[in-house]
């Protein structure tokens, strides 16, 4: 129960409407001035992924030269062709680079010159990486494989 005198004391509740307009107005500001930093927030950028026409490529091991063209594809998380997409492309050994910019459909094609493998080894793999303002560069150091019979 309430003491006698707080019930006859109006003391507390004279000022009380106007402190719940005050303090919800601040509080609507705050959220507003929250809700429109998360609005002018930068879109994230946007993700891609690289296919190729060939899953493995076997060389003869003889003295020969092994020159092949290598179709790369680069597209956005709806499938799209990404074009203007700076292809890099590395041999097994990383000694040689190749690379090329994407069409307006995503497509580019790579001259790849005399690929080399690690010392040693008779398999290696293509590293390749994409990259485009705007868009999540793409990195894949287990591309293509190569095998050398």
């Amino acid at each position: 129960m309430l003491p006698e005198n707080l019930k006859e004391s109006e003391a507390g509740t004279v000022g009380l409407p106007i402190r719940i307009v005050v303090l919800s107005i601040v509080g609507f500001v705050g959220f507003y001035a929250i809700l429109s930093a998360l609005a002018a927030a930068p879109a994230p950028d946007e993700p891609m992924y690289v296919t190729t026409n060939i899953s493995t490529l076997s060389l003869s091991s003889g003295g020969e030269e092994s020159d092949f063209s290598l179709q790369i594809s680069v597209f956005d998380r709806e499938n799209r062709g990404v074009g203007e997409a700076n292809v890099i492309v590395w041999s097994p050994d990383r000694k040689k680079a190749y690379s090329g910019i994407t069409n307006p459909d995503g497509n580019v094609i790579i001259k790849v010159l005399n690929p080399e493998l690690p010392a040693g080894k008779s398999e290696g793999y293509f590293a390749v990486k994409v990259m485009r303002t705007g868009d999540r560069d793409f990195s894949e150091e287990y591309f293509l494989k190569m095998t050398r019979y």
